[in-house]
């Protein structure tokens, strides 16, 4: 049996890498997480990604790894995590009423394979009122998410269609995840 750790803190990834029904461990590197000049959301999510699985299979030679990072892209632009209440506001403001990209890179890999991938999804958000803005944010749910909401959860009123995959959005592609795994764990035995 494989030594299977996921390489993240997300509650959110923790949960949906537990519907594929795995038993796994969880270690979350520490990794600069800044974006290089002129980098691009779909390649800078798969860098993180790759980043993140290589600092823990160095730390644990042995295992499977599983690491993922997910951000938004608009106008070309990287849409990270809130850094404030006004940068949250900032963000729902580009938002509001378009279309953006969520991209989430995934790699799984063992000391001797490598599989990444990114994957896209495309969300529609409505047109937000600062009424709106001031009420979701007094909900808490948008610290700590990229692009300041969680699908999952409140947002899921403001986003009136997806194109793409759901747990994508929410932060780990299930569908793509359990490929690579399985794919992993065939060249592994």
């Amino acid at each position: 049996m494989a030594h299977i750790i996921l390489a993240s803190s997300s509650p959110r990834r923790k949960d949906l890498l537990e519907q594929l029904g795995h038993t796994f461990d969880i270690y979350s590197p520490n990794i600069d997480e800044s974006v290089l000049k002129g980098e691009q959301a779909a390649v800078y999510v798969e860098r993180l990604a790759r980043v993140k699985a290589k600092a823990v299979q160095d730390r644990f030679a042995d295992a499977v790894v599983i690491a993922a990072d997910t951000s938004l892209g608009l106008d070309g632009q990287i849409l990270g995590k809130p850094e404030s209440k006004q940068h949250a506001f900032e963000m729902w403001t580009q938002l509001s009423g378009r279309k953006h990209d969520v991209f989430t890179g995934v790699c799984v890999r063992t000391k001797d394979q490598i599989y990444s991938i990114v994957v896209r999804t495309e969300v529609e958000f409505q047109t937000l009122s600062l009424s709106d803005m001031e009420d979701y944010w007094a909900t808490g749910e948008p610290v700590g998410k990229a692009g300041a909401y969680a699908i999952q959860g409140i947002a899921a009123r403001y986003i009136p269609r997806i194109d793409g995959s759901y747990s994508n959005v929410v932060g780990l592609p299930l569908h793509e995840t359990a490929k690579l795994l399985h794919d992993i764990l065939k060249q592994s035995n």
